[in-house]
């Protein structure tokens, strides 16, 4: 995957954390109960935790076979952990059923260690 590639999708990544991280600190606030701020207010901290991960992965001297995966494994963690736990949080707001994103959340943590794993894992010689 070409790094100028990885720094856009960090960049807009970027962008939604900030986005999202003030949209539940200022436009969810009266709306939702401390709990489920608590929990929005950690999707948005680790989307954007790992949004820093990608932009690692863009910069550091990796491979492009590791650069791809590392990218995969923090783009679809994020989605599951992040994105899960956003429309869990605000499930009250929506009324969409999503029960079924519980067992997402873990899923999503689990690809994001991944992510991290394949930073530090070293890269065989070829």
């Amino acid at each position: 995957m070409q790094t100028s590639l990885i720094l856009r999708i960090a960049g807009i990544s970027g962008a939604f954390a900030v986005i999202l991280g003030a949209f539940g600190a200022h436009g969810l606030k009266p709306m939702l109960d401390p709990a489920s701020l608590e929990n929005w207010k950690t999707a948005s901290v680790y989307h954007f935790i790992h949004t820093l991960a990608l932009l690692a992965v863009a910069i550091l001297p990796l491979s492009p076979k590791r650069k791809r995966i590392g990218t995969a494994l923090f783009l679809i963690g994020m989605l599951c952990f992040s994105g899960s736990l956003y429309l869990l949080s605000t499930r009250s707001l929506h009324q969409l059923p999503v029960t079924i994103l519980g067992p997402i959340t873990p899923l999503g943590g689990m690809l994001l260690i991944l992510g991290w794993v394949s930073l530090a894992w070293p890269e065989r010689r070829e």
